[in-house]
C-alpha cells in the first residue's frame, strides 16, 4: 500500500486530545499505521539516570498517533486535504492533493 502520510510532511490533528493542531510529520511506523508528529500528543515519561552523564527526572517526548486521526495539509491552500494518487505520462505514481489537484512533492 502507498503511504499517503509520510516524513516531512505537515500534517494537522483531526480528533483526538490534540485535536486542531499542527506539526511535521518526524518518523512514520508503517505496521503499526502511526506517526510521530513534532510539538503533537506530548507524553510525560520518567526517566532513571542510567549513567554517569546521563540525569534523570521528567522528559516530556512525542506520542505515536494513529494516521486515521491525521490530515495532510494541502501546500497550496494550506488546508487539510485527502490524498489520491495519480500516474504521471513518465510512469511515476505520484500523491495528489484532491482539494486542489495539486501533486504533493516529498
Amino acid at each position: 500500500m502507498a503511504a499517503r502520510i509520510r516524513k516531512g510532511d505537515t500534517v494537522t490533528v483531526i480528533s483526538g486530545a490534540s485535536k486542531g493542531r499542527r506539526g511535521q510529520v518526524i518518523q512514520v511506523f508503517p505496521r503499526a499505521d502511526r506517526a510521530l508528529v513534532q510539538g503533537v500528543a506530548i507524553a510525560t515519561h520518567h526517566v532513571k539516570p542510567t549513567g554517569m552523564g546521563e540525569p534523570g527526572g521528567i522528559q516530556h517526548r512525542e506520542a505515536a498517533i494513529h494516521l486515521s486521526n491525521l490530515m495532510l495539509i494541502d501546500p497550496r491552500s494550506e488546508k487539510p486535504t485527502k490524498v489520491g494518487f495519480r500516474k504521471l505520462d513518465d510512469g511515476r505514481k505520484v500523491r495528489v492533493a484532491k482539494v486542489t489537484g495539486e501533486v504533493i512533492e516529498n
